[in-house]
């Protein structure tokens, strides 16, 4: 039983090397941080469960009953079953399961497996989970629709996962392209608005901005640094370990800039030299960074901003070797 948890944990978070000289002080370490992988990854599958949850309901209690569209993968879904009668929930599934893999491939498997879970879920909630209809109101619908259903991307894009694979996409086509992550997205969407007015009607097309542009607000209100890219800021005294996690396990690139301490949290008083680590990743990889951070420094002092766009200077996520 211990062997299968201990598989299981690979297969999850990814096995480490092993130390040729082990020692109480790295078993301590190694020891300290599966501890906080497996807590930060409990606390990912619960904001995720909560989005699939306030997604169900926004496609369930609003949009389903009413015939009403969204953008995105979703959007896909929603057209697709109107227009054929097949099974949204099986819909979900097939149309994120590229996404998925591309998830893999670009970001990492940690990533994959969360997705999976939370397109999994959204699935079974559509399927099984009795929501009751709340109004046949078109504007409230269109609001509150997307409201829910943004609310639940947003959480599980807290949690590390997205439950709508246009997002993986654009951030795909944007290193390959000269076009942002908001372009690709935009021109998804009017791909779709403009299906739905042509085989459907335009009134149809209409509400279904409606209810992406209430989606996409909720989203931004729930997450913080919602733009395409966070800046990040590392003032640390072990500012050399941060650079290499940075580099070898995000594969993003850095700028070290030198300066001087004064008194912080762990203590020092005096002022001396040392190294600012600047780094920009996606937001998809705001959760990775900040536990691989703590692992090293608990005690470092990290600064996020938004990045509204941002061209070059970001390393291609690699395997690593070994």
């Amino acid at each position: 039983m211990g062997r299968k948890r201990s598989i299981l944990f690979d297969l999850i978070f990814g096995k480490e090397k092993e130390d040729p000289e082990p020692s109480r002080f790295s078993n301590a370490r190694r020891s300290k941080e599966r501890k906080l992988e497996v807590r930060e990854f409990l606390e990912d599958l619960f904001l995720i469960a909560l989005g699939i949850l306030a997604a169900g309901f926004g496609l369930r209690g609003f949009l389903l009953p009413n015939q009403f569209l969204d953008g995105g993968a979703t959007g896909i879904s929603l057209l697709v079953s109107q227009l054929t009668g097949f099974s949204l929930s099986m819909l979900i599934i097939l149309i994120n399961v590229p996404f998925i893999l591309l998830g893999y491939t670009i970001i990492d498997r940690k990533f994959a497996i969360k997705t999976a879970f939370a397109i999994t879920g959204l699935s079974l909630a559509v399927a099984f989970i009795p929501y009751p209809e709340v109004t046949h109101d078109k504007l409230l619908v269109a609001v509150f629709g997307g409201f829910f259903l943004g609310a639940g991307i947003g959480l599980s894009v807290r949690g590390g996962a997205v439950i709508d694979g246009t997002e993986v996409l654009a951030i795909g086509i944007s290193k390959r392209s000269g076009l942002t992550i908001g372009d690709v997205i935009l021109i998804v969407n009017i791909i779709i608005f403009a299906s739905s007015a042509w085989l459907l009607s335009v009134e149809t097309a209409l509400y279904a901005m409606l209810t992406y542009l209430a989606a996409s607000k909720t989203v931004d209100f729930i997450i913080e640094g919602i733009e395409e890219y966070t800046g990040v800021t590392i003032i640390s005294v072990k500012a050399d370990k941060i650079t290499r996690m940075i580099t070898e396990k995000l594969g993003r690139g850095i700028t070290v800039y030198k300066g001087e301490r004064g008194y912080g949290k762990s203590g020092e008083k005096f002022l001396y030299e040392m190294k600012i680590v600047y780094t920009i990743i996606t937001r998809l990889e705001v959760s990775k960074l900040k536990l691989e951070v703590e692992k090293i420094d608990p005690n470092a002092f990290v600064v996020m901003s938004s990045v509204k766009d941002m061209k070059g200077g970001m390393i291609k996520k690699r395997r690593l070797q070994g």
